[in-house]
């Protein structure tokens, strides 16, 4: 990965950090994006330190605003000549239901939208580094997830976690592989993956109490950050990979996505639906 540059979101923690820090002991110029400066500058001192590499560099951002993502897009323009490999793995799982700055439910703006509207701002320096790649970090509660495109914002549903974090990762998986179609001949590739069962801080420090149970049982059995990184790695860095565009990885393997991810029809209203909410048009 030498002399090529990687942006990594949500990157304080977790498996960002952990991402973040592969690649840069590969040789990448790694930017790691953070919400928080403090934890930022925390984890940049750290991947620093262990990688043994400067070329780490720290950007802040909330993904949930939109302003906020542009600027973001603005300053990785203005500073980098090339991306050769967008990761877009800040996620959350919000335990009641909020809005962001701007009036959209927080789960599906911070999960979907602000990626969304990242990789499009960056398009243009992606193709213009080809081949290079983008990653969306998903996961497999998107599997029997229930979309209701009337009410993807839970105005009318009654608000669940759980149900609203799987529901952004069909979003994501849906609009990876209507992304891919559109790319081909460009020479950059788009793929989402589920990096595993791991034991993060995604459900923040108070989750719901049935996933709170559910956590304490099976926390012996989920990978650590690290484990959990490694497909990520993969399908940023291998060259096995290197065509492979509009898939799902499992365990650094391709795996079926959930049918309506992969719905024609249903790919297509998600897409108009994230141009219209991010007002950005791809092109």
């Amino acid at each position: 990965m030498s002399g090529k540059t990687c942006v990594v979101t949500g990157a304080n923690s977790g498996i960002g950090k952990e991402t973040a820090l592969g690649l840069a002991q590969m040789g990448a110029h790694v930017v790691i994006v953070c919400r928080n400066a403090d934890k930022g500058k925390a984890a940049l001192e750290d991947i620093r330190s262990v990688s043994g590499s400067l070329q780490v560099d720290l950007l802040i951002v909330d993904m949930s605003s939109q302003a906020s993502v542009r600027e973001l897009a603005k300053q990785i323009l203005e500073r980098y000549p090339r991306l050769d490999v967008l990761i877009n793995n800040a996620g959350a799982a919000v335990p009641k239901r909020g809005v962001s700055a701007d009036g959209i439910e927080m789960t599906v703006a911070a999960n979907h939208l602000g990626g969304a509207l990242l990789t499009f701002l960056l398009l243009d320096l992606l193709k213009s580094s080809a081949p290079s790649r983008i990653i969306n970090v998903s996961s497999q509660a998107h599997q029997g997830a229930k979309i209701d495109m009337a009410d993807l914002q839970y105005e009318r549903r009654k608000y669940s976690s759980i149900r609203a974090y799987g529901q952004s990762k069909v979003l994501m998986n849906a609009f990876t592989f209507e992304l891919a179609r559109r790319l081909e001949g460009t020479g950059v590739t788009v793929n989402c993956l589920h990096p595993g069962v791991v034991a993060t801080n995604i459900w923040g420090t108070n989750p719901p109490l049935p996933f709170k149970l559910l956590i304490a049982l099976i926390k012996p059995f989920m990978l650590n950050s690290k484990q959990g990184a490694e497909c990520t790695l993969y399908a940023a860095a291998s060259p096995d990979v290197a065509q492979s565009s509009g898939k799902y990885f499992v365990k650094s393997k391709i795996a079926e996505s959930s049918r309506q991810s992969r719905d024609p029809k249903l790919m297509g209203e998600i897409w108009q639906w994230t141009e219209r909410m991010i007002g950005q048009a791809f092109s």
